[in-house]
């Protein structure tokens, strides 16, 4: 959700707004190829909800995000129906996990990069509270772990 994240990966996205997702869970159980766990929309048709964050992504850019996603190996599209506190619905694509292990862990960092998109896009408090309770692991890779965090210290 972290949108200095995002720009990384495609440096013409813009924020919508916030938007939420009925029918799914957020889950961090998506196997990640650094061998933590990463976000997945959960389809799972009760009253779940996901909110989270809307971005225009150029055209252009949709298969370098695609890329870096793993689409087709880890991550698969779909579209969804959204909605906002408005009430206004439109239709987005979204990732789904592929490769799911719910024994594995997110790591520290990779939270952090998430609670920060919440925060930004002024998600409802309680959900904020419940994506800072999730269970994170540090990464050992300390390079990576301070570049991670460094993203969000550049501003």
């Amino acid at each position: 959700m972290s949108l200095a994240r995002l720009q990384q990966r495609v440096p013409g996205a813009r924020v919508v707004g916030c938007y939420f997702l009925d029918g799914h869970d957020l889950r961090f159980h998506k196997a990640g190829q650094d061998g933590s766990a990463k976000c997945d929309a959960l389809y799972t048709g009760n009253d779940d909800r996901i909110y989270g964050v809307l971005f225009d992504i150029p055209r252009s850019e949709k298969p370098a995000l695609d890329r870096a996603e793993g689409l087709g190996v880890g991550y698969g599209e779909k579209v969804v129906s959204l909605q906002n506190q408005q009430g206004d619905e439109l239709e987005a694509i979204t990732y789904f996990a592929l490769q799911i292990d719910p024994s594995l862990k997110p790591y520290s960092w990779y939270v952090h990069h998430v609670l920060v998109g919440a925060r930004e896009a002024g998600l409802p408090s309680d959900y904020i509270d419940r994506i800072g309770r999730v269970e994170s692991v540090d990464d050992g890779d300390i390079e990576r772990d301070s570049r991670e965090r460094a993203l969000h210290t550049l501003a």
